[in-house]
C-alpha cells in the first residue's frame, strides 16, 4: 500500500523512480546517457523553483522568503494585528485575508466574538485588507477559491494552510511570522528537504481523500520521515484524482509535520480555476526531467482501503476492515495508548463498551471544515444516504459545507434536501468541530469526523471536569455508510451506491455581495474598533545576563500537542486578551502550572521595580543564596527570574502562537526539550523571546519545581555558543549542558530583546 524509500531518489520524466543506492549511477547512465549530480537534480523539483522565485537572500541554502498573500482567522488575527501595530504597522503590504470561521457562532463570552469581528473589519478598512464575515467560508476554502494561484506562496496563521493541490506552496505558522511579513520582513529558513509522494493507480470505489491521507500519516508521522520537509506529489496516479480529492489529501499533510506541500498540476486544476473565474492563476507545474528527492513515499492508490484514525492522534490508523475484524483487541490497545494522554487525570477511558452485538457503535458523525466540507465529499455522502435514515437513537449526523458557494450549489442540486430527509443536520461554514466548539458529544461519546484532528478534547469535552469523549477520523463516505447503518461502523466500500458526481458551479456573487475587499484602499483615518475584551500585550523585558529559572511543569509524554499547552474550544474566545487566555495554560495537562508560574512571575515583577525579589519569596531567596555561594558577585536586581517547562517533544499540532505566548505572559523564559515537534512551535517560542533549549542527556538532570541557574546566557546567545552550561540548584550547583540549536542573527536579537515587539521597537 505504502512504501518508504530508505534513500533519496531520482525521478525521471515525472514518473520513473531510481533510488539513490550504490548502483544508481549505472542505472542513470543507461537511461540518460549521463549521471546528473544530486545538487543539479535537486534544483529540478517544483518546490525548489517556487522557493527560488520567492527568496530574497540570493542564497538558496539560507532562504529569506516573501509571500504573495497572507490569511488568518478570528482567533489569530487580533493578536497578529495588535503585535504589528505595536511594532509600527502602517498598511498591509500584500493581500491579507481575515476570515471569521472559528468564533463565528458568537456563543461564548458575551460580545467578545463579535467585537473581534468588528476589530477585523475596521483593520481591513484602515490597513487595506480583505474581510470575510462569519459563516461565509472556512479560512482554507476561501483561500482555495479566491487566493491560491499556481506558483504562488501563501502564509497563514493556521496549521492547515495547505494549497499544494492547486499549485500553491502554503505554510502554516504562528502569528509572529505573519507580523514579519506585514512589516515587510522575511520568513527565514534553511532550504528544506523535499520528499516525493509518488502516486500510482486509482482509488477503489468508496475510498476518499481522508482514507489516502490517513494511510500516509500512519506511515510517516512516528518516524519523522517528512518532518519540516516539503511533500511533493508526483506520479501518474495524480491524474486519477479530482481537484477536490487532491485538496482533501493535501490539507491533511499538516498532520505529517511537514513544512509545506506542492502537487503537479494538469487539466483538473486548470478547470478548477476556470470554474472559480480565475483562469489566469493556472499554469502547469511539474518537476524537471531529472529531479532529486531526499526521500520517497510511494503510494499505490488502488490498494488504499477505508481507514479510521482512533483516539488520540491522526497517525493511530487502522483499516476499517481490520477494526471490525479485531474490535476487542484494537479497542483495548487504543485504551492503553490513551493513558499516555490522560495520565494526569483521574478518569477512566473506555471504548470497548461501544461494542454492541459484536459491532462498533458510534454516537455521532461530522463532515466539516477544510478537510471534510468540500463539494465532492458531501455529494458522495448524500448519494450513499439517499433514501436512508440515520435513525432515532443516539447517533446524530451534522454536515458543514466549507463555504456559502458550496452550500448554495448543494441547495440548488438537491443534496441538502436529500441529507435533511435522512435526519442529518446541514449547517453553515464553521471550523468548530475541528477544535472542540460545536457538536460536542455526550460524556463517553465516540464521534467519527471527516475533520483534521482527533487530539484529546478536540471534540470539546473537559477531562478536568470529569468528562471524556473522543474522536475517530474517517472519510465522509464511510461516515455516510455508518450513518446509513444507524451508527454501526461501516466502510463505504461495503455499500452499494451509484456516485452521481454532479458538476460544480461557483457563484461569485456571494462573495461580491458580502466580502469587504480593501486591497489597495487603505484608509489611515479609519478608527479601529476595540471591544473591552481586546487587550494589548503586556510589557516584556530583555534577556538579562544571568537567569534563575524554576521548572514549573515536567511532561514525559513522547509528544506534547499545542492543544495540551493551551487548550482549544471555548478558550478561543479569550485569544484577544493575553492575560485572560493565559489562565488556561496547560489547564488540561497540568492544572497546577498557572499558580506555580504566577508565584515566580511575582518575584520577577518585583525585580523590575528595582526592589529585591529575594526578600518576598523564601524559596527563590534560598535558591539565589545558594547560587551566590559560587557566584558572589551576582546581583538580585540584575538577575532575571522566570519559569521553564520541560517536555520531551512539544509543539505537535496547531500553529497557534498562544501555546508559547501564554507561557511568556506568565513569566516563562524557556522551554527545555529533547526536540521540537514542529518548526512553527519553535519559531513561536523564539518570537516571544523564549529560549528554545535542547537537552541531549538521556536522564533528566532536574525535577519539577527545581531551580536552574544559567549564567552568562545573554553572552552565550549573542556569541553563538554551541553549548551552554546550566546548574541545577541543590545543596550544591550540579552542572548540565544545554543547546539552543541553530538560530538566525535576527532570531538571536529577538531573544535578546525579549520578544518580537521589542525587537521592532529597538530596530
Amino acid at each position: 500500500m505504502i512504501e518508504l524509500f530508505k534513500h533519496g531518489a531520482y525521478l525521471l520524466h515525472g514518473s520513473e523512480l531510481v533510488e539513490d543506492t550504490p548502483d544508481a549511477a549505472a542505472v542513470l547512465q543507461q537511461k540518460l546517457g549521463r549521471i546528473p549530480s544530486r545538487e543539479e537534480a535537486a534544483q529540478q523539483t517544483m518546490a525548489y523553483g517556487i522557493l527560488k522565485a520567492h527568496n530574497t537572500s540570493g542564497n538558496m541554502e539560507k532562504l529569506k522568503v516573501k509571500f504573495d498573500c497572507l490569511t488568518s482567522h478570528d482567533i489569530t488575527f487580533v493578536g497578529i494585528i495588535q503585535t504589528a501595530r505595536a511594532s509600527g504597522l502602517q498598511e498591509f503590504p500584500v493581500p491579507y485575508v481575515l476570515t471569521n470561521c472559528h468564533n463565528s457562532l458568537c456563543a461564548v463570552g458575551g460580545t467578545i466574538n463579535e467585537d473581534d469581528h468588528m476589530f477585523g473589519l475596521s483593520c481591513a478598512k484602515k490597513y487595506g485588507g480583505i474581510y470575510v464575515p462569519p459563516h461565509q467560508a472556512v479560512i482554507h476554502q476561501f483561500a482555495r477559491e479566491m487566493l491560491a494561484g499556481c506558483g504562488k506562496m501563501v502564509l497563514g496563521s493556521d496549521s492547515h494552510t495547505r494549497y499544494g493541490a492547486l499549485g500553491t506552496m502554503a505554510v502554516g505558522e504562528g502569528g509572529p511570522e505573519l507580523v514579519k511579513q506585514l512589516l515587510r520582513k522575511t520568513y527565514d529558513i534553511n532550504m528544506p528537504g523535499v520528499v516525493a509522494v509518488h502516486l500510482t493507480g486509482k482509488p477503489q470505489k468508496g475510498v476518499g481523500p481522508q482514507d489516502v491521507a490517513l494511510a500516509i500519516i500512519g506511515a510517516v508521522f512516528a518516524n519523522g520521515y517528512v518532518n519540516n520537509k516539503v511533500m511533493e506529489f508526483v506520479g501518474d496516479g495524480v491524474s486519477n484524482l479530482s481537484a477536490d480529492f487532491r485538496i482533501g489529501v493535501d490539507v491533511m499533510t499538516t498532520e505529517t509535520t511537514c513544512l509545506s506541500s506542492i502537487w503537479t498540476t494538469d487539466g483538473e486544476i486548470r478547470d478548477f480555476y476556470e470554474i472559480h473565474g480565475r483562469s489566469g492563476e493556472y499554469k502547469e507545474l511539474k518537476p524537471g526531467d531529472v529531479a532529486y528527492y531526499d526521500g520517497v513515499v510511494k503510494v499505490d492508490l488502488s490498494e488504499i482501503k477505508p481507514m479510521i484514525a482512533m483516539p488520540f492522534h491522526p497517525s493511530n490508523v487502522y483499516t476499517i476492515e481490520e477494526m471490525n475484524a479485531n474490535l476487542e483487541d484494537i479497542l483495548a490497545d487504543v485504551e492503553k495508548k490513551a493513558q499516555v494522554s490522560l495520565s494526569n487525570n483521574n478518569i477512566e477511558f473506555k471504548l470497548r463498551d461501544k461494542i454492541r452485538d459484536g459491532r462498533l457503535y458510534v454516537d455521532q458523525g461530522i463532515i466539516a471544515g477544510c478537510a471534510g466540507g468540500g463539494f465532492e465529499n458531501i455529494c458522495d455522502a448524500a448519494d450513499i444516504l439517499k433514501g436512508k435514515s440515520i435513525g432515532a437513537d443516539e447517533f446524530t449526523l451534522s454536515v458543514y459545507p466549507a463555504s456559502q458557494p458550496v452550500y448554495m450549489e448543494l441547495v440548488k442540486n438537491g443534496r441538502v434536501a436529500q441529507l435533511m430527509e435522512t435526519g442529518a443536520i446541514v449547517k453553515t461554514a464553521f471550523c468548530g468541530p475541528c477544535f472542540g466548539a460545536g457538536d460536542v458529544p455526550a460524556n463517553r461519546g465516540l464521534s467519527i469526523r471527516h475533520s483534521t484532528r482527533n487530539f484529546p478534547n478536540r471534540e470539546g469535552s473537559k477531562v478536568t471536569n470529569g468528562q471524556i469523549a473522543s474522536v475517530a477520523l474517517m472519510d465522509a463516505r464511510s461516515i455516510a455508510a455508518t450513518a446509513a447503518n444507524k451508527g454501526y461502523l461501516t466502510a463505504a466500500t461495503d455499500v452499494d451506491v451509484d456516485f452521481t458526481k454532479p458538476k460544480y458551479f461557483f457563484d461569485k456573487n456571494i462573495y461580491a455581495n458580502r466580502v469587504y475587499n480593501g486591497v489597495g484602499k487603505a484608509d489611515p483615518a479609519q478608527e479601529i474598533k476595540l471591544g473591552p475584551g481586546i487587550k494589548d500585550w503586556p510589557e516584556m523585558v530583555a534577556l538579562t545576563e544571568d537567569i534563575l529559572l524554576r521548572v514549573v511543569s515536567v511532561i514525559h509524554d513522547p509528544v506534547t500537542t499545542t492543544d495540551e499547552l493551551i487548550p482549544s474550544g471555548e478558550t478561543s474566545s479569550y485569544r484577544s486578551n493575553p492575560e485572560g487566555l493565559a489562565e488556561f495554560t496547560l489547564s488540561r495537562k497540568d492544572p497546577g502550572y498557572v499558580g506555580r508560574a504566577k508565584q515566580v512571575r511575582a518575584a520577577e515583577t518585583i525585580r523590575r521595580t528595582n526592589a529585591c525579589p529575594m526578600q518576598e519569596d523564601q524559596e527563590i531567596g534560598n535558591a539565589f543564596r545558594k547560587v551566590k555561594e559560587s557566584y558572589p558577585d551576582l546581583k538580585a536586581r540584575e538577575t532575571g527570574i522566570g519559569t521553564a517547562i520541560y517536555a520531551v517533544k512539544p509543539g505537535d499540532g496547531s500553529a497557534r502562537e498562544q501555546a508559547a505566548s501564554c507561557q511568556k505572559v506568565l513569566g516563562g523564559w524557556a522551554n527545555i526539550a529533547k526536540g521540537y515537534a514542529t518548526k512553527r512551535y519553535r519559531s513561536n517560542l523564539i518570537n516571544w523571546g523564549m529560549l528554545p533549549f535542547l537537552l541531549d542527556d538521556e536522564e533528566l538532570p532536574f525535577e519539577n519545581l527545581d531551580f536552574l541557574f544559567i549564567p552568562g546566557i545573554r553572552k552565550a546567545v549573542k556569541e553563538k555558543a554551541e553549548t551552554i552550561t546550566g546548574y541545577v540548584v541543590k545543596d550544591k550547583l550540579v552542572p548540565f549542558t544545554l543547546r539552543l540549536g541553530e538560530l538566525t542573527d535576527d532570531e538571536r536579537e529577538i531573544i535578546l530583546d525579549g520578544c518580537l515587539i521589542n525587537y521592532y521597537r529597538n530596530h
